[in-house]
């Protein structure tokens, strides 16, 4: 109950903190919605009927009842609803995202395991990644990656998105480039945490006891050590949703993808708040929910840590 009280009061604050800052110049919104030659008495006009005129906390409150019934709002451009627009757009993001979470989760354990464990140059290997990772940024690999397979093997479409509804084969391959961007940095950065957790983990007294005690080396690491390496293992993933939800931005330019960080970008540059803040609301709801998951599944592993 009181991670479910946090959660709330987290995506309380910073939606209406990212409502305040897109909505507090309602002069400029209403001119951007018009365009340059318009004349005050028409900016003032356009503020009225867009309802940019009432106090703040006023216009919140009406916006957060929309989000309660499932009404965004219209966009200012367009005039189409904005949850029909990122209905559209949420599961081409999801995928990228979930697909990058999942594989991040299974290789970077399995690394971290294999580094911890093993040591030698598969040890300095994933830290060399790590660091590697962490300097280069997930669009340039993006375009060497376009670069090398589909400029010059095309294997996979440099650009575009094929919905699974048309063709299985076809969404995987438009999907598979965008994925394996996303994952370059995170597998490197949450393998070394995994490793330092494992390591941590090896070097306690309960692991010389079992082995002491004659039970098998893999049995020790699967059953006992990476139950308890689980948390900070964890923690290690959720920051990497972070990073994940900022890199499919990126991601979603470079391959032209129909996504949410295609439709806020164009939304940011024309001003289009509705839509801005039903994307914004969107990714924090993602990010949220894999919180509160990673808070079950540590909680699921490691006892100690559901009296938190």
């Amino acid at each position: 109950m009181k991670k479910l009280v946090r959660t709330l009061a987290v995506l309380l604050v910073v939606s209406f903190a990212t409502f305040v800052l897109m909505f507090g110049n309602g002069p400029g919104i209403a001119r951007a919605v018009l365009g340059t030659k318009a004349t005050e008495s028409d900016v003032h006009a356009e503020m009225v009927r867009l309802g940019l005129d009432r106090p703040l906390l006023v216009q919140y409150g009406d916006w957060l009842k929309g989000v309660v019934t499932g009404n965004l709002g219209d966009s200012f451009f367009t005039g189409q609803s904005v949850t029909s627009t990122l209905s559209s757009r949420v599961p081409v993001t999801l995928a990228l995202i979930v697909l990058a979470l999942v594989l991040t989760a299974v290789v970077s354990v399995l690394l971290g395991i294999v580094a911890a464990v093993r040591g030698g140059w598969l040890d300095r290997v994933v830290q060399f990644l790590a660091v590697l990772g962490a300097a280069v940024p997930p669009f340039i690999v993006a375009i060497g990656l376009v670069l090398a397979f589909a400029v010059s093997v095309r294997f996979f479409p440099a650009t575009g998105y094929v919905s699974p509804d048309q063709s299985m084969t076809g969404w995987l391959k438009s999907i598979t480039l965008p994925v394996l961007a996303l994952l370059a940095g995170s597998i490197a950065s949450a393998a070394s945490q995994f490793r330092g957790a494992v390591m941590d983990t090896l070097s306690r007294d309960f692991v010389r006891t079992l082995r002491a005690r004659g039970i098998s080396e893999s049995r020790v690491v699967f059953r006992h050590v990476l139950r308890n390496a689980a948390g900070p293992g964890l923690t290690a993933l959720n920051l990497q949703t972070i990073a994940l939800v900022g890199g499919a931005i990126f991601i979603e330019q470079v391959f032209a993808l129909p996504g949410l960080g295609e439709l806020s970008n164009t939304a940011a540059q024309q001003g289009d708040v509705p839509v801005v803040m039903g994307a914004v609301l969107v990714t924090i709801v993602i990010v949220l929910v894999v919180n509160v998951l990673a808070d079950l599944a540590n909680a699921a592993l490691n006892p100690k840590a559901r009296t938190r």
